[in-house]
């Protein structure tokens, strides 16, 4: 009876917790097998099909927890090329085995390189080739395609991506301006899984903002979700600094650092993991302006935020960057103020409409160089 009541126990599925449903893969490892040659025929100097290759497409829309679930193993393989034959001398090639994909995705093998990068819609990349049919070359006999494991990391493209610590006020941002619907709660937790809306303007422009794992100090080290935050802010064209104007504190055990120093902190983290990130357009918000103590804070503040390196000297070492950010804007808000979210709105098209034609301008000139080039000099020069 013992043992019955045991098995109906175990035999009952439990519903997952509800940190573990909805989980956001970024990362994903395949193992991919191309198709074996068809073998020859000697008789009559018949040619074995090619085997079918293994391939990857980039689509909009595509997950890879999608992928996951299509591939329940993890492995594709395509088909085995024909076998020549006195019916079929030349015989046909293997089926292709197409693998849809995010856009976004980054294709690595098992030792670091990278194979492919797939930015852009139907981007196509093979990831295992087919086996060459057998014929003279081979004996006749067909050859096995490549059987390797490779990496899929998706790095998510958006036009803006929301830099912060824990609890700054990202995912409330988020929704006030967007359509998403991140997670939002008073305590110092951080986003599990990256959040992207799409702010929408009268004239049918839209850009979109990724709000992404709460940076901890020592990111860039992968502490914390790391790797997994950091990753995803190279492929923004700007970065939103999100600061708590009252400063921050992760928990009793760390020291409580001013809304300054968070932004030192923040400058390095990015410094340590990629210098090439300071380089790209930046504006800092100010959150929390609507909460009593905020405008003096500001005040005593806000020369120094203008120009980093008036304190840097006073700065802790540990948090200390050696190259500071230059922010294009700074703007204090209440992340549940419409009025000031509507002027984030409009200054975050601004300057990426400036940066998209400085893009242009810059393309154009060095069009303009490589024809130059190419055609050279005619007729006479004029001094």
């Amino acid at each position: 009876m013992v043992q019955l009541f045991s098995f109906l126990l175990k035999a009952i599925k439990k519903a997952p917790r509800a940190h573990m449903r909805n989980v956001f893969l970024d990362t994903l490892r395949l193992t991919v097998k191309g198709g074996h040659g068809g073998n020859g025929l000697p008789k009559y100097g018949g040619i074995g099909g090619q085997g079918g290759c293994v391939y990857l497409e980039a689509k909009e829309g595509v997950t890879l927890k999608q992928l996951s679930q299509r591939l329940k193993e993890k492995k594709a393989a395509a088909s085995s090329g024909e076998d020549s034959s006195k019916i079929r001398i030349l015989g046909r090639r293997g089926v292709d085995e197409k693998i849809e994909v995010p856009v976004g995705v980054q294709i690595y093998d098992d030792n670091g390189k990278l194979l492919a990068d797939l930015n852009e819609p139907g981007a196509k990349c093979i990831a295992a080739g087919g086996g060459v049919g057998g014929c003279t070359g081979t004996n006749f006999l067909g050859k096995p395609g490549e059987h390797k494991t490779i990496n899929l990391d998706l790095k998510l493209i958006a036009d803006v991506g929301l830099v912060g610590f824990p609890n700054a006020g990202k995912s409330t941002f988020l929704k006030a301006i967007s359509k998403a619907k991140p997670k939002i709660a008073s305590y110092p937790f951080t986003t599990i899984r990256p959040q992207v809306g799409t702010v929408e303007y009268p004239d049918l422009r839209s850009i979109t903002i990724a709000d992404l794992p709460g940076l901890i100090e020592g990111a860039h080290a992968n502490f914390g979700m790391g790797h997994k935050f950091l990753k995803h802010i190279e492929r923004t064209r700007l970065l939103l600094f999100m600061v708590d104007i009252f400063g921050f504190q992760l928990s009793p055990k760390h020291e409580r650092r001013n809304c300054l120093e968070n932004i030192y902190a923040l400058n390095k983290e990015l410094e340590l993991y990629d210098p090439s990130l300071l380089d790209k357009p930046c504006v800092l918000l100010l959150n929390k302006m609507d909460i009593e103590g905020s405008s003096e804070i500001l005040k005593a503040q806000k020369p120094f935020i203008k120009d980093l390196e008036t304190k840097l000297h006073e700065c802790p070492a540990e948090i200390r960057p050696e190259k500071v950010i230059r922010f294009e804007r700074i703007l204090s808000i209440s992340a549940q103020n419409s009025a000031r979210i509507q002027d984030v709105k409009k200054e975050l098209r601004r300057i990426l409409d400036e940066h998209a034609e400085k893009d242009v301008v810059a393309d154009g000139e060095v069009m303009k160089e490589l024809l130059r080039q190419r055609v050279g000099e005619r007729g006479p020069k004029i001094t």
